[in-house]
C-alpha cells in the first residue's frame, strides 16, 4: 500500500487536525480574521462618532481606497459565511465551559448570517423588505445599519473571546477531555 506523502492530511483528517494538533493555530488564524473585520467596524464608528463624518463617507480603513467593499452585499455575506464556517469547523475542539460560550457565539452568528443572506437576496432580486429603498435586515427595521452591525459583531465576538479564554485555562476535568494542546501549562 502506498503511503500518503502530502504535506496536508486528507480532507476528513484536516477537520480532525484543526480540532486537535492544529486547533491553536486554527483559532489564531480565525481570531486574526475576526479582529481585522472588527477593526473595520470600530474604525467606521470612530469616523462617524468621533470625527463627525457623514455615514456614506465613513467606510472604515479598507473602504476608503476600496469603497465598493462597504456597499457590496456579496462581501458582507461572504464574511458572515466565513465567520459561520469558522465557528462550526473549530467547535469540536472546545469542551466544557468554553464549548458553551463558543455555542453562544455560534448561535448568534447563525442569526447574523441569516440577516446577511436576507440582505444579499434583496440586493440580487431588487425586492426590498417592506418596500424600503435599500436592502434592509429584520433588526435594521429598528436599529440603523452601522450601529446594528457594530452590535452584531460585538455580541458574536464577546462570547467567542470568553470561549477562547476558558479553553486556554480549562478546569482539570475539561483538560482531561481536551484533544488539543491549546491549554496553558497547569498551575
Amino acid at each position: 500500500m502506498a503511503s500518503h506523502s502530502s504535506a496536508l492530511p486528507p480532507r476528513a483528517d484536516l477537520l480532525t487536525s484543526l480540532n486537535t494538533d492544529y486547533h491553536r493555530a486554527g483559532l489564531n488564524v480565525f481570531l486574526v480574521i475576526v479582529l481585522a473585520h472588527w477593526a473595520e467596524h470600530v474604525a467606521q464608528a470612530i469616523q462617524i462618532y468621533a470625527l463627525g463624518w457623514p455615514v456614506p463617507e465613513a467606510r472604515g480603513v479598507l473602504g476608503r481606497p476600496f469603497p465598493w467593499l462597504v456597499t457590496s452585499e456579496w462581501m458582507h455575506y461572504g464574511y458572515a459565511l466565513v465567520m459561520l464556517v469558522g465557528l462550526i469547523v473549530l467547535r469540536k475542539g472546545f469542551t466544557g465551559r468554553s464549548r458553551t460560550w463558543w455555542n453562544i457565539s455560534l448561535g448568534i452568528q447563525v442569526w447574523h448570517h441569516l440577516e446577511h443572506l436576507l440582505l444579499l437576496l434583496q440586493a440580487l432580486t431588487g425586492y426590498h423588505l417592506l418596500g424600503r429603498p435599500v436592502p434592509t435586515s429584520v433588526i435594521q427595521l429598528l436599529v440603523p445599519r452601522v450601529e446594528l452591525h457594530l452590535f452584531y459583531n460585538a455580541i458574536v465576538f464577546a462570547p467567542m473571546v470568553v470561549a477562547m479564554w476558558l479553553h486556554r485555562r480549562p478546569t482539570p476535568t475539561e483538560r482531561a477531555s481536551m484533544n488539543c494542546r491549546c491549554a496553558t501549562a497547569a498551575a
